[in-house]
């Protein structure tokens, strides 16, 4: 998998998470826990684009 590809990928899931917690936020019976866990998944997608795009290329 290409570098693109793969950021491509986690900036997908990260949106994809972003939606699911918005969805949870407006369903009172969705657990905070849940929603805590759904935040933390996010933020380690984050982090694993930040480093990639930090990667220096090699050409």
């Amino acid at each position: 998998m290409s570098l693109a590809s793969h950021l491509e990928e986690l900036q997908r899931k990260h949106t994809d998470i972003e939606r699911e917690i918005n969805e949870a936020m407006l369903h009172p019976s969705v657990d905070d826990l849940e929603i805590a866990t759904l935040k933390r998944r996010k933020l380690a997608i984050k982090d694993q684009i930040e480093k990639l795009k930090a990667q220096p290329t090699s050409h």
